[in-house]
């Protein structure tokens, strides 16, 4: 692999300053932008020739999502980054923040500039207080070297971006939720359409993209869209960060290039710990549909790919199950987090997850019957994609999957009253 591009500065013992981001050519594309007066026709073309896809989850192209912006729209309109990192298995975001934040703070400038908006916001997971710290030290070095504020770099340019601080709650990673609570409000999603593109914080126009899509935009206006996107696969540009937890010897996160062998990822993070045998992988973030190893080991991780197999490459948090893990069990964790996370807005999510949850957590403690998982089923189709957002999907997707691949795990659970492992 080559240099690495969203953290490119770890090899500094400081790696968050902005005397080190200065040195790997920090704030050269903002420059660039402004020097050339590009337009924002052109920006977005460069962005959409990058191959960018959202990188929290949804894979929307960012130029795309850029072009909705109205232009000729007279009054303000809002930037918001979505930091609210609170997949479970997900902890790449937070690394940006915490060890490159002015990569972020210049991504952010360039789209400002790119969509007319003077006011940014950063809405940061409530449960990672370090990277809001770390994340206010930028700005404010940021803001005294010119590159926010009023006229920035002797430009007419003005962008300003405030750090916001959530409380920890899942929901607001969706992000008509994570308005309601910039705005002070209780985190529940909205009703869409309106879209935030035309209704977003405040009642403004507003386009909100993750931390590491916004963190991808410098190299991009720098080194050019195509040379993005020839780093990783058709449909599928550039680098991305993978987060790799559970049963492996060597958890943590590895930047690569999309369409990266899993089983080239799975080397790069130490192998199945303990000289165990791979048996489940998660490919995207707790909520997605988990896959069997064997089916792991011959995919590349690229949204494509992972969709093909029945699963989806989401946030990119890859979390590995080895032998000994009893899915049942497993299951039983996951129902109890999205039940818990619920904002309760929707009946379907309201009271499907707890039933969810009760019925896998009766099967693990050896009161299950056999009418339980078609039961879990006709549940699950009864929750995703009957609410106002995706959480109720995120609880359905991994019930789904497990009795699609384990269901044998959970008949002999209902059977013999304990794990097959």
């Amino acid at each position: 692999m080559n240099a690495p591009i969203l953290l490119n500065t770890l090899h500094f013992d400081q790696p968050w300053t902005l005397e080190n981001y200065l040195k790997v050519g920090g704030y050269q594309a903002l420059r660039k932008v402004l020097a050339e007066k590009m337009s924002s026709d052109a920006i977005i073309a460069e962005v959409k020739a990058s191959g960018l896809r959202g990188r929290g989850g949804a894979g929307f192209p960012t130029g795309l999502k850029w072009s909705f912006m109205p232009r000729n729209y007279q009054g303000e309109k809002y930037l918001v980054c979505n930091s609210d990192e609170g997949e479970p298995g997900t902890c790449k975001d937070r690394d940006i923040l915490r060890y490159n934040p002015h990569m972020l703070i210049e991504g952010m400038a360039i789209a400002a500039y790119t969509m007319g908006v003077k006011t940014g916001y950063n809405y940061v997971h409530g449960e990672i207080f370090e990277a809001y710290e770390r994340m206010e030290a930028a700005c404010e070095e940021a803001r005294k070297a010119g590159y926010l504020g009023k006229n920035i770099l002797g430009s007419d340019f003005e962008f300003d971006l405030h750090n916001h601080m959530g409380y920890g709650a899942y929901v607001c990673g969706e992000e008509t939720a994570l308005l309601e609570s910039i705005e002070g409000k209780k985190g529940q999603p909205r009703f869409k359409p309106p879209f935030p593109a035309s209704f977003g914080l405040y009642g403004k126009p507003t386009t909100i993209n993750n931390t590491e899509t916004f963190a991808s935009i410098p190299y991009i206006i720098r080194e050019g869209g195509k040379k993005f996107a020839d780093i990783g696969v058709p449909n599928s540009g550039g680098v991305k960060l993978f987060s790799i937890s559970g049963h492996v010897n060597k958890p943590g996160n590895f930047e690569v290039p999309m369409g990266t062998p899993f089983r080239k990822l799975l080397e790069m993070a130490g192998g199945v710990r303990s000289g165990h045998k791979l048996k489940a992988v998660i490919p995207g973030g707790s909520s997605m549909p988990v896959l069997p190893g064997e089916i792991m080991m011959d995919l590349n991780m690229d949204y494509d790919s992972i969709q093909r197999a029945g699963s989806y490459l989401g946030s990119g948090a890859i979390i590995v199950m080895d032998e000994t893990t009893c899915m049942v069990k497993a299951l039983e964790r996951l129902s109890y987090f999205y039940h818990e996370e619920s904002c309760g807005q929707c009946t379907p999510c309201r009271e499907g997850t707890g039933w969810l949850y009760r019925i896998v957590h009766r099967i693990e403690h050896g009161e299950g019957r056999p009418e339980d998982l078609d039961l879990l089923l006709d549940l699950c189709n009864n929750i995703a994609g009957r609410t106002i957002c995706a959480l109720g999907d995120a609880a359905a997707w991994p019930v789904q999957g497990m009795l699609k691949h384990y269901r044998n795990e959970f008949e002999y659970h209902i059977e013999h009253k304990r794990c097959l492992v």
